[in-house]
């Protein structure tokens, strides 16, 4: 596809220059009047026809511009990229619609606005199990000006020689923590540990927890963790990105990166920090079905609970919460398995954008030339690293680094050769599996369930949805 250039219509000035003889002699004064009346009403034709044309070009031009409408992922970064599309509209004339889903209803809202005539034009994936879904939507971005940004083909979706999708950003996730409350802590005579350096395992990490717990009136917290909220808006950072956990060390066992059958080689792991969670907690875990993303950020930045599981996408909600960046640590989720004092923060990213290839040819141009630009301009590469907080795997983001101190944390844990939990979760079944387990997750949590049922949904649910997914 040729690229086509956007830039301002030009408006056409037309002047008629009419130059009217007198006719004397033969000619009458009647015969000259006429031949100005038939000048002039030629002339005012010639000027119809040619605002017509030129109207009719306009139409075209703008037409031949494209839209674009992007189905954002992310409800943390709404505002921010509805703050850009107008920007870029500004800019260009371009009109770029953002529609941002629910928390933990992305896949359904793509399914419902997909089928529309208006569909999305840009959307994304999570992953090799999400582009299985949505492969056929998805155009080749070999070609592209922005897969030519990408630092790495790591970034990127294939099948084949295709690109069906292209990441936009690298996230790491594991234990937020306050510093100034553990800090207080360590001065006092019960505390298990004098430093956070020596939190670097899950039975430390689970002595610290108890610890907190059982003074946590002295310290002046609700709980050592905030609450596991168990709805929509929270739940996936336990059925999706703990569970990350259990799955990571079964495919390091085995020397795998996916398969149709997992074994649960380490839900006991995975059983043991879930405990943790629900009861050096908040609240009780009775209640964790009516809590909420929301809550378990007001608890962490009120002071209520000094750790917190979330990622460095968390850190707007924090800041905006009144959380200091000098208060903010984070640790790796530790499960008790063997070897990790050697690990780093979970790393990766789900984020894969894909541009309809069902799309107008315009708007499939349109969107190509606006997430170039998203990734190449002054404009799109501060909106994306200062006020989205992204680190973006493009080529312009080495002179923009993100304003997020999780980040830099993240960076030191590399920096200090520990290694980095790959995002696993990609592979999982369908999100079928991930509600499978989040239910059983919270019948367990509430008492009305066991954990065999968690091993169940885990193991055989896993079973069950990928042979689906395959027929």
């Amino acid at each position: 596809m040729k690229k086509k250039v956007l830039g301002k219509l030009l408006s056409v000035s037309l002047v008629a220059a009419m130059s009217v003889g007198m006719m004397t002699g033969c000619g009458s004064t009647e015969t000259a009047t006429t031949t100005t009346e038939t000048t002039q009403t030629e002339s005012a034709a010639k000027t119809e026809t040619a605002v017509t044309e030129a109207e009719t070009k306009t139409e075209d031009t703008a037409a031949a511009t494209g839209k674009v409408y992007y189905l954002n992922f992310k409800p943390e970064q709404a505002e921010a990229w509805e703050k850009l599309a107008a920007k870029y509209t500004e800019e260009t004339g371009v009109q770029v619609d953002v529609q941002t889903a629910a928390s933990g209803t992305y896949e359904s809202t793509l399914k419902s606005e997909i089928a529309k005539t208006d569909a999305p034009t840009l959307f994304q994936v999570n992953g090799p199990v999400g582009l299985a879904t949505w492969k056929d939507y998805c155009y080749d971005l070999s070609g592209s000006d922005i897969y030519s940004q990408v630092k790495s083909d790591d970034f990127v979706l294939k099948e084949g020689d295709e690109v069906k999708g292209i990441a936009y950003v690298v996230e790491t996730y594991g234990i937020i923590y306050n510093v100034d409350i553990l800090n207080d802590y360590f001065t006092k005579d019960y505390a298990v540990v004098k430093s956070v350096e020596e939190i670097n395992n899950f039975d430390t990490l689970k002595a610290v927890a108890d610890s907190i717990q059982e003074n946590k009136d002295d310290l002046g917290v609700k709980g050592a963790f905030t609450s596991a909220g168990m709805d929509s808006s929270s739940d996936w950072r336990f059925k999706t990105h703990l569970a990350n956990l259990p799955i990571y060390y079964e495919y390091q066992a085995d020397g795998i990166g996916s398969t149709d059958a997992i074994k649960g080689t380490y839900l006991d792991n995975y059983k043991a920090i879930w405990d943790l969670y629900i009861t050096d907690a908040t609240c009780a875990p009775t209640v964790l079905s009516s809590k909420t993303g929301e809550d378990s950020v007001a608890e962490f930045a009120l002071g209520e609970a000094v750790f917190y599981q979330n990622g460095t996408w968390a850190y707007g909600d924090l800041s905006s919460n009144g959380m200091a960046d000098e208060s903010l640590g984070m640790l790796p989720i530790y499960i008790g398995a063997e070897g990790e004092e050697n690990q780093g923060l979970c790393t990766g990213s789900e984020n894969y954008w894909c541009v309809n290839k069902n799309a107008s040819e315009e708007d499939i141009q349109a969107t190509l030339d606006f997430i170039n630009w998203a990734v190449t301009s002054e404009e799109g590469c501060t909106a994306l690293s200062s006020e989205m907080g992204f680190v973006c795997p493009f080529k312009a983001f080495d002179s923009y680094p993100a304003s997020n101190p999780l980040i830099n944390i993240a960076n030191d844990y590399v920096s200090n050769g520990k290694t980095s939990v790959a995002w696993t979760f990609t592979t999982m079944p369908s999100e079928n599996w991930k509600n499978g387990v989040g239910s059983a997750l919270l019948e367990y949590a509430q008492g009305t369930g066991d954990w065999a049922a968690v091993e169940t949904a885990f193991v055989d649910g896993w079973a069950t949805e990928y042979a689906a997914s395959n027929n």
